[in-house]
């Protein structure tokens, strides 16, 4: 044992680097996720003693994962609210005038939205938008897709906050001795960065992206499309008001189909129709809007048992109609459970099909799907009925917009707090998720459940790798063998060999691993050179995440690559001729600006 303690003390540099090499090999063969590799490449670092438990905390201690958890909560509280969505579904409204300025409106919000927000998020957001908009103007979704992806990532590297490998390269870069880097930074590089990806992309676009060919995309829950009823209260601030200027009838989603009243049925001119206490309004909407009407205080949404509504529930669960249920070929008013159990039927939906001229009067048939809530005795009864599938509760959650203000503002006073060097990020980070929790923007439960684990425990493991090869005299051993090479390239040039290895290794591997392994390695080299690390530093953040050649090096290119059923080659057709222009013009952009200002 003792013996096997002197080898590793004795070679562990070289041992530091077959380690990270073991690691770089789990993640090209993806037997395993990226997150679990990671972790097996730390805890080796521990078993083998290389790492020591100080080395461990100073990795915990890191704030880049935080911040990254906090921005997914704040993040989360904007979809929400709404606030992404309404803001998306005007665009999409102008599509059919103006679809190329559609477009661009579309793509340019994606590009805003992802400065200052994580760009996952809103690239998940915008793919069932984009494909409403490719509809609208009758295009493939592949064309729109894959540009998507690309101009969330050129948003990403405006900011600080705007992508995690820039929150992670400015922390390590920091723990190096750097002074810290500031929010609005990176901005000018990603200028000239975004400009040049915009204009290669509008001249390739027409040749290299797919055409015609249909995507299948994922149509979610959120998005299926339910029939309801609304019942206008008495007391409401909808009596006397045209049917269509109230807002909930306005929403993109949303389509009245006819009026009820007094047991007369109105379907035409229905915009103009001045509502009624009484009037009960045929819906169509999504599964979002019709639990976000659920909160509504002017109506009462779905439909009862004459002799009384359930009391109010929180639960809201979807069950499907099996083709053995007695009820097949009734009226939805009259199937057994709505009349002996304390239950609200909140809508039904068909596939590929419209249910029926009104909620109550649908037929219900096999392989049908109903949105219930009641009261919790009725809701485990349902569970027990063997003519009733998969019985479930509801993940689909409402719009807050009267919070969206609070989101929008709690978003913008941590940039601002981070920007004006108020507060260091991380604290304003968490301020600002303390604000849209206690204003109820968005519930602890559903923040918690927004912060991605695999991305935090990926990057906490590989900062602990990182941590370990410093501490092993790996990342010394690295610049030694390197020094040579880089001793006879013209510090002008060093940049692009940066920025070249680093784009190479992010196709390959996850992009926040780079940043964390070359970021320490870079500022060690230009150290060693007698040169200004920290253009070295920018150009590992714009390298790691410049990712436009493979589908699998950032995590928004894997979204519209599934979504959009892309081959793999389209990626490489597409985005080599992105990579070979945004590269160098970034870190010609990060040379002159360092030469000028004299650094």
């Amino acid at each position: 044992m003792e013996a096997a303690n002197t080898f590793i003390e004795a070679h562990q540099a070289a041992i530091g680097l077959v380690i990270l090499a073991l690691v770089f090999a789990g993640f090209l063969t993806e037997r395993f996720p990226a997150a679990v590799v990671a972790m097996v490449g730390a805890g080796a670092f521990l078993v083998l003693g290389i790492l020591d438990q100080e080395g461990l905390l100073q990795a915990l201690a890191n704030p880049a994962p935080y911040t990254i958890a906090a921005m997914f909560v704040l993040s989360s509280a904007l979809l929400r609210t709404g606030t992404i969505d309404a803001i998306a579904s005007k665009i999409v409204e102008r599509a059919g005038k103006r679809p190329r300025l559609a477009t661009a409106e579309l793509l340019l919000g994606a590009f805003v939205a992802s400065a200052f927000m994580n760009n996952t998020p809103v690239v998940l957001v915008m793919i069932p938008i984009m494909a409403r908009l490719a509809n609208t103007i009758g295009i493939s979704p592949q064309r729109l897709l894959m540009p998507l992806s690309f101009v969330a990532i050129l948003g990403g590297t405006m900011t600080l906050i705007g992508t995690s490998t820039n929150l992670i390269a400015a922390a390590v870069a920091e723990d190096e001795g750097l002074r810290p880097f500031g929010m609005f930074e990176m901005a000018p590089y990603g200028l000239v960065a975004a400009a040049t990806g915009a204009i290669v992309m509008l001249i390739a676009s027409r040749w290299l992206l797919p055409k015609g060919k249909e995507a299948r995309l994922y149509r979610s829950p959120d998005t299926t499309i339910f029939l309801t009823e609304l019942l206008v209260l008495e007391n409401s601030d909808f009596v006397g008001r045209r049917a269509g200027a109230i807002a909930p009838l306005r929403r993109k989603q949303t389509s009245l189909k006819a009026i009820v009243r007094d047991g007369r049925i109105i379907r035409h001119d229905l915009d103009s129709v001045v509502l009624q206490e009484g009037d009960r309004m045929i819906v169509r909407t999504d599964l979002v809007e019709l639990m976000s009407l659920r909160s509504s205080r002017h109506l009462e949404v779905g439909i009862v048992r004459e002799e009384g509504a359930p009391p109010l529930s929180d639960t809201v669960v979807e069950a499907t109609v099996a083709p053995s249920h007695p009820s097949v070929g009734r009226r939805l008013a009259d199937i057994p459970f709505l009349v002996s159990l304390r239950v609200r039927i909140l809508g039904l939906t068909r596939h590929s099909r419209i249910p029926g001229a009104s909620l109550a009067d649908a037929r219900i048939q096999p392989a049908d799907r109903l949105l219930v809530t009641g009261s919790e005795e009725a809701i485990r009864q349902m569970y027990d009925n063997p003519n009733l599938l998969g019985v479930g509760v509801t993940q689909a959650r409402e719009f807050r917009r009267a919070k969206a203000p609070i989101a929008v503002l709690g978003l913008a006073g941590v940039v601002a707090l981070a920007a004006l060097g108020i507060l260091p990020i991380l604290i304003a980070a968490l301020l600002g998720v303390a604000v849209i929790l206690v204003a109820r923007c968005i519930d602890a439960e559903e923040a918690w459940g927004s912060i991605d684990g695999n991305v935090l425990v990926l990057i906490f493991a590989m900062l602990t790798i990182g941590v370990a090869l410093e501490q092993a005299g790996s990342v010394l051993l690295v610049v030694n063998a390197l020094r040579p090479v880089l001793e006879a390239v013209h510090p002008s040039v060093l940049i692009f060999v940066v920025f070249g290895i680093c784009v190479l290794m992010t196709e390959l591997i996850t992009n926040n691993a780079v940043a964390v392994l070359m970021t320490p390695i870079s500022i060690a080299v230009a150290r060693d050179l007698g040169v200004d690390p920290r253009p070295l530093v920018l150009a590992v953040m714009f390298a790691a995440s410049a990712s436009f050649a493979t589908p699998i090096g950032y995590q928004t290119n894997t979204l519209v690559y599934a979504a959009g059923n892309y081959r793999f080659l389209d990626f490489v057709k597409f985005g080599l001729p992105l990579t070979f222009t945004v590269g160098p013009m970034t870190c010609l952009a990060i040379l002159t600006f360092y030469q000028a200002s004299g650094s």
